[in-house]
């Protein structure tokens, strides 16, 4: 047996315990041949690893030559993608630097210059959409920290317009997403990267980088105490199943709760290495099932009816071969919308069996 970083499971590859969330909600069970469904599912957990069986090669029954979509090969070969891509990897660099010095030195927070990273990527495009097609695309710069923080401050940004927020709400939402995870870098690497499987006490400690970035961001004068909280709470849910108090509803900080949702939208559209970035449909249709009652639904509602919306006027292949274009989205299946084939209209609200596979 072995241990796997969830965000390097394949699948093919069989469960050797049982996964639980960390309220103890058994989400796969031991001897489990994994999908790619499943292992999106324990992103959507925030689970940090796996043990699996190390004597079954992995089976990439589900990947095809179209997991790699000419959606995504276009938007990489544009001059846009190019330019944001050079932007993202200087920012990237630089804000590890800054939060470095932060965490090593404590060193003072400059705002303003970490506002200015995500100013500096939102210069490059022109829409929010390309935003999202961008971060899409941009995931061989993934880490445990820095880009994803990037990443989620993007997200962050958006949806705080999405929300309509005043432009101070705007930024300081911003800075939450950029902060939420800054406690990551006091928890011990060895523990962060064991080959093993993590001991009880070794999970619980693993939690606290909540509590290790409140403490960090509580000494600087300069920083609201929504992004404190911010930090502190992004992994509770409005069911009490989340971490580190188990707050519920309203207890828990309005950022914290954005932040939630960008932090796991990023964490499940990120690509993998046997597919490309996860279609934003399928995460629509996760949160749809699993997640309305854990996220504010003020909140949550606006995010996937603006993300699907997004969508419109994009081609897409079902899961059946059919291609189409997506016309009219359906409020209250937002993950099934109705897609204009060549010889008909397809309405997935009212076809439980086939779903949108891919961009194309």
């Amino acid at each position: 047996m072995k241990r796997v970083r969830t965000s390097e499971l394949l699948p093919g590859m069989t469960t050797a315990e049982d996964v639980y969330s960390y309220n103890n909600q058994m989400i796969v069970p031991n001897n489990t041949v994994l999908t790619d469904k499943m292992i999106t599912r324990l992103e959507f957990y925030s689970v940090l690893a796996v043990r699996v069986k190390d004597d079954v090669p992995p089976v990439q029954e589900e990947v095809s030559p179209f997991d790699l979509p000419s959606y995504s090969e276009r938007i990489k070969a544009s001059k846009e993608f190019k330019e944001f891509e050079k932007t993202f990897i200087a920012t990237t660099e630089e804000f590890k630097q800054n939060l470095r010095s932060i965490v090593d030195e404590r060193a003072p927070i400059n705002t303003e210059e970490l506002f200015d990273h995500i100013s500096s990527l939102m210069a490059t495009q022109s829409t929010s959409v390309s935003i999202f097609d961008m971060l899409h695309n941009m995931r061989q710069y993934d880490d445990l920290t820095y880009a994803h923080s990037i990443n989620v401050g993007l997200i962050c940004n958006v949806f705080a317009k999405w929300l309509k927020l005043p432009p101070s709400e705007v930024e300081k939402l911003t800075l939450c997403g950029l902060l939420h995870d800054i406690g990551k870098l006091v928890v011990p690497d060895n523990i962060i990267r064991k080959p093993d499987k993590l001991t009880p006490n070794e999970y619980n400690i693993v939690k606290t980088h909540t509590l290790q970035g409140y403490n960090i961001l509580k000494n600087y004068d300069n920083i609201n105490n929504d992004i404190r909280e911010a930090a502190l709470m992004h992994h509770e849910r409005c069911d009490g199943t989340g971490y580190p108090l188990g707050l519920t509803g309203d207890k828990i900080n309005k950022y914290a709760k954005i932040v939630a949702i960008a932090d796991v939208y990023d964490a499940m559209t990120a690509a993998r290495v046997y597919r490309g970035p996860l279609c934003p449909f399928k995460v629509i249709g996760i949160f749809e099932s699993e997640g309305l009652n854990k996220y504010d639904s003020k909140f949550i509602l606006v995010f996937l009816e603006h993300i699907a919306s997004t969508y419109i006027k994009n081609r897409v292949r079902l899961n059946n071969g059919m291609e189409g274009e997506v016309v009219f989205m359906n409020k209250t299946a937002l993950s099934r919308p109705m897609i204009q084939c060549r010889n008909r209209f397809v309405d997935l609200s009212k076809e439980p069996d086939i779903y949108i596979e891919t961009f194309v």
